[in-house]
């Protein structure tokens, strides 16, 4: 692929809405943005799938959200995989980690499904907003732990918006992810419900997102697809990636929140974090420990 056509099919989100008010719809496109997260966190093929689809999400919720304001999800189950978290902001900027990003799932079982990575366990969703103190939080149980049904559910349940949520991530042979994106449409007041039903009916006919990406289609196609036979006006457009904001600043704030206690076993030796968003890691050097420790202790005088 040319560099034109790998800026034309990067990785972005198209907002749009009914041209008549009946609702609204998001698409994404994440496949960098997963594939940077897979070779951050060293993911195995069931957590990239897994922690790909709660990033996605993450996406097209912060979509409804202003400049910075972000969204935080966590699924936390009784599987191997242990808990996710994913991130987004308005801004584009998308991260996220897994409690446990090499387990694997005995596909050899006859039984076993890839909800059976999270089990049962609780979803909570944050909103971190402008000029608000706290977060606004809600937690529902897990439906199928497939990320997918989760976030229907939790559309259906906390949010009590009809709506439509497609979660899709593709791998190759070599367990590189292929394609990656989602779909969101959500229902506006006073819409008509036979509205929603025949756009629920469309979008659970469509082929798969990663189908459609590998075809050479676009989020404006996916959008157009989706959205059938209804008439769309194109809101807003945008770059995501996976990004997070960690720094060495950061880092050392951090350690400086520590008790003196705690910071007089660090004495003299120097200090590795990782940021558990990117995996990013930082070693603060012996004498920037050292003057950590020595502002903690005049703060106790």
């Amino acid at each position: 692929m040319s560099l034109k056509e790998q800026f034309k099919f990067k990785d972005r989100l198209l907002k749009g809405i009914h041209t008549e008010g009946q609702f609204k719809i998001s698409v994404v496109k994440t496949t960098e943005v997963i594939q940077t997260a897979k070779i951050n966190h060293n993911l195995s093929l069931l957590n990239t799938v897994l922690l790909g689809r709660t990033l996605t999400a993450s996406m097209l919720l912060a979509s409804e959200l202003k400049g910075e304001e972000r969204i935080r999800l966590r699924l936390e189950g009784s599987g191997p995989v242990g808990m996710l978290v994913g991130e987004a902001n308005r801004a584009g900027e998308i991260r996220g980690y897994s409690q446990n990003p090499h387990v694997e799932l005995d596909y050899s079982r006859p039984d076993v499904t890839i909800g059976d990575g999270l089990g049962l366990g609780l979803l909570t969703v944050s909103k971190i907003l402008y000029n608000e103190a706290e977060p606004r939080t809600s937690t529902i149980e897990l439906a199928k732990g497939d990320v997918i049904a989760d976030m229907a559910h939790y559309m259906v349940q906390s949010e009590q918006v009809l709506s439509a949520f497609l979660l899709d991530v593709a791998l190759d042979s070599a367990g590189n992810v292929k394609q990656a994106g989602g779909l969101l449409i959500q229902r506006m007041p006073g819409a008509e419900e036979s509205t929603m039903e025949k756009l629920q009916k469309t979008v659970s006919e469509l082929p798969l997102i990663s189908e459609m990406f590998e075809d050479g289609k676009y989020i404006d196609d996916v959008m157009e697809l989706a959205a059938a036979p209804f008439k769309i006006k194109e809101l807003d457009r945008q770059p995501v990636h996976f990004f997070c904001r960690c720094s060495p600043k950061r880092f050392k704030n951090a350690l400086s929140m520590l008790s003196y206690d705690d910071l007089k076993e660090m004495e003299g030796e120097s200090q590795e974090i990782v940021c558990h968003y990117c995996n990013r890691k930082l070693t603060i050097p012996k004498d920037e420990v050292h003057s950590i420790i020595e502002s903690a202790k005049a703060k106790l005088n």
